[in-house]
């Protein structure tokens, strides 16, 4: 069974339970990340510990989810490692995964209906990454996120 994280903020928070139950139905083990409920919460604190969790390993995968995505885009792509990708619609959940390798995928609660949502989740999960010309581009962005760490 293949582990993957999700977690919002508050404005995220339906839609991250309806696709935790749906990654649940296609048999992977989740990692809900919080929170816990739809109070008030800083989306930072939320977006930090998941993206810490794909850069470290402990999940290959992981799904953010707030208002409109954007601010989760901001955080977990300040992530050495880490390749978020806000999708909004099926076509970008495919080529995000093809030729991104993109290993979170971001959404906005307030932007992506949830029958949507599942469609777009289902496609990113089953897109396999494509190599070839794009694994070139990825071994580039590699090699700057290693001199950021020196």
């Amino acid at each position: 069974m293949e582990k993957i994280a999700i977690s919002s903020d508050h404005a995220g928070y339906k839609l991250k339970k309806i696709i935790s139950t749906f990654l649940k139905e296609l048999d992977y083990q989740v990692d809900d990340m919080g929170p816990q409920n739809s109070e008030s919460v800083d989306y930072p604190d939320y977006g930090i510990s998941l993206a810490q969790a794909v850069v470290e390993r402990k999940v290959p995968r992981g799904v953010v989810i707030c208002g409109t995505g954007i601010g989760m885009s901001i955080v977990v792509n300040r992530f050495p490692g880490i390749r978020g990708t806000l999708c909004s619609d099926l076509y970008t959940a495919k080529l995000c995964r093809e030729h991104n390798d993109s290993n979170v995928l971001i959404m906005g609660g307030r932007v992506v209906g949830h029958d949507l949502a599942k469609e777009i989740v289902r496609i990113w999960l089953n897109t396999p990454f494509k190599g070839g010309r794009h694994q070139k581009r990825i071994d580039k962005i590699i090699q700057f996120d290693k001199s950021l760490k020196s």
